[in-house]
């Protein structure tokens, strides 16, 4: 459990992948068999990106399996679905994602008050350099933790 609500499934690469400048919360639209299946936590961020088309924002890639009892109810599961932002959200975000190297990923989903909600992230693309420097600075920071950790309890 977080501060935003119950964690559904977070997108691991999402931060590895690229450079995080903003975060946005967005509702999404959904059909009932879809959040049936969300709340078995049968769903996929891998590979899904967001992009604004005639002023609204829409999810591309994100994978959510068909609800088993769900029979011709069923969704598609690799269907383009609506991202609900405030209007004002979604002009600033036109500008921003126009800029070379801008993406909009998703970084989580996740239930707020019983409502399914997309943690959006503004991303620019990380090239091999940087994630070889961000996996340097990460076990540099192990080793230190580490180092620390045998310190403290040589002490006592």
């Amino acid at each position: 459990m977080s501060k935003n609500g119950k964690v559904i499934v977070r997108n691991r690469k999402a931060k590895h992948e690229y450079h995080i400048e903003e975060t946005y919360e967005a509702g999404i639209v959904l059909q009932g068999t879809e959040v049936k299946s969300i709340r078995q936590g049968r769903v996929n961020l891998k590979d899904s990106f967001a992009i604004v088309e005639d002023g609204e924002l829409f999810l591309y890639n994100m994978h959510i399996a068909p609800y088993k009892q769900g029979n011709r109810y069923n969704h598609d599961p690799e269907r383009v679905r609506k991202l609900l932002l405030h209007k004002r959200e979604i002009r600033s975000l036109i500008g921003k994602t126009r800029e070379k190297g801008y993406t909009l990923v998703p970084l989580n989903l996740y239930f707020k008050r019983n409502i399914v909600k997309v943690k959006l992230a503004l991303g620019k693309g990380k090239n091999i350099h940087d994630k070889r420097e961000d996996i340097k600075k990460r076990t540099a920071q192990r080793d230190i933790e580490r180092a620390f950790k045998d310190k403290q309890l040589n002490r006592y």
